[in-house]
């Protein structure tokens, strides 16, 4: 039976239901065959991707008179046609919000942008399929996934004075990727 009115928080309703539903709020994932699974833990997702890189800036700006904070967002924050990485994507998504709300907030002593990498060679994608891969490839114009040396390339350039003029952006480093 369904509870028409709003959940109080703390109430013995809220906590039975946050027991019986506890996997849908730690461990999310994507959709595979039309309904979320809960193979990825959302929770952890959030916590590494969001959360971490929001009190880094919080707290670690409050030490900076000056500089530069880089974020590494993901091309699957900004467009994705991947439903199975709906998790990652939201996260992605959310480092761009941040790295904008940010740079509103501590410029102009610090500059804040984001660089999101498209396919990259990494421990994270060692598990595609052969096959999956040669097809995003076709995908993208250089026609291959990216080394860590180009996105961290673009990383130290965002870093440096020859970027002092660039705040609030963010940089796809995705080969010319076309869906």
């Amino acid at each position: 039976m369904m509870q028409s009115s709003p959940i109080e928080l703390g109430s013995d309703y809220s906590s039975e239901f946050l027991r019986q539903n506890k996997n849908e709020f730690y461990y999310g994932g994507g959709m595979q065959n039309g309904s979320f699974s809960h193979k990825g833990k959302i929770i952890e997702i959030k916590n590494t991707n969001l959360t971490g890189p929001f009190l880094i800036m919080k707290y670690g700006s409050k030490l900076m008179n000056k500089g530069s904070i880089i974020n590494v967002a993901s091309t699957n924050g900004i467009d994705t046609e991947y439903i199975e990485s709906v998790d990652y994507d939201a996260s992605k998504a959310g480092i761009i919000s941040l790295t904008r709300n940010f740079a509103n907030v501590l410029a102009p002593n610090i500059r804040v942008n984001a660089v999101a990498p498209g396919w990259v060679n990494t421990d994270m994608n060692k598990e595609l399929d052969e096959e999956f891969i040669e097809k995003e490839s076709k995908k993208i114009l250089l026609g291959r996934f990216a080394e860590t040396d180009e996105i961290a390339n673009v990383i130290y350039f965002l870093s440096t004075e020859e970027a002092s003029y660039i705040n609030k952006t963010v940089i796809r480093v995705d080969g010319g990727f076309n869906a």
